[in-house]
């Protein structure tokens, strides 16, 4: 009867000590850090989603026959609020998706800024700087959350490539992430010319 006892016992000893020398813990909590980093990314997107009817209706007043550019950045906001990613099934795919809508979003907006310059009145409403400036403000925190996403998945990635994890990670489903890439033509500097 103790022997029944005692194999049961040894077994989950050597299995608990076997889970940690496999660094289990610390890939849950690796796991969970690029989870929250990810939605910091989607709060950040959120945040400038939230900012662009306002931008958009403050511009409206201004420059109604400018429909054309108004209506594609609603459109490219609706697509990219419609694209989102569990963090849980986080991959190339998915990313790539989310990635190319935000893309599309912040080409209509530059594309709505260009355009208010034509509109010196509309650059002097004190609501339309307010709005750009927050705008701006929000570009510079989604520009940190991915960053600070881009460094927790490399962490992460490490640790589970790592000897001995390696072994054991995919055996708990502790699969890679995948990161951000650069837009198609982001290693080119734009061209700048004041003869315009």
């Amino acid at each position: 009867m103790k022997l029944t006892r005692i194999i049961p016992a040894f077994v989950a000893f050597v299995a608990c000590m076997s889970l940690s020398s496999c660094n289990y813990n610390s890939l849950v909590e690796k796991q969970q850090q690029v989870e929250s980093s990810w939605a910091e990314v989607e709060n950040q997107y959120q945040r400038r989603s939230d900012l662009i009817p306002n931008l958009v209706s403050t511009v409206k007043g201004y420059a109604q026959h400018e429909s054309k550019t108004l209506e594609a950045v609603t459109e490219a906001r609706a697509k990219a609020t419609s694209v989102t990613i569990d963090p849980t099934n986080l991959n190339e795919e998915s990313l790539a998706k989310f990635q190319q809508a935000q893309g599309e979003l912040s080409s209509a907006l530059s594309r709505l800024l260009a355009v208010t310059e034509n509109y010196p009145e509309l650059k002097a409403n004190e609501n339309f700087r307010d709005l750009q400036a927050q705008l701006e403000g929000t570009e510079n925190r989604v520009a940190t959350a991915r960053t600070r996403f881009t460094q927790v998945v490399a962490d992460y990635n490490t640790s589970i490539k790592k000897f001995p994890t390696v072994i054991y990670a995919s055996w708990f489903g502790f699969d890679a992430k995948p990161q951000f890439k650069a837009e198609a033509g982001a290693e080119k500097a734009p061209e700048v010319n004041f003869n315009d």
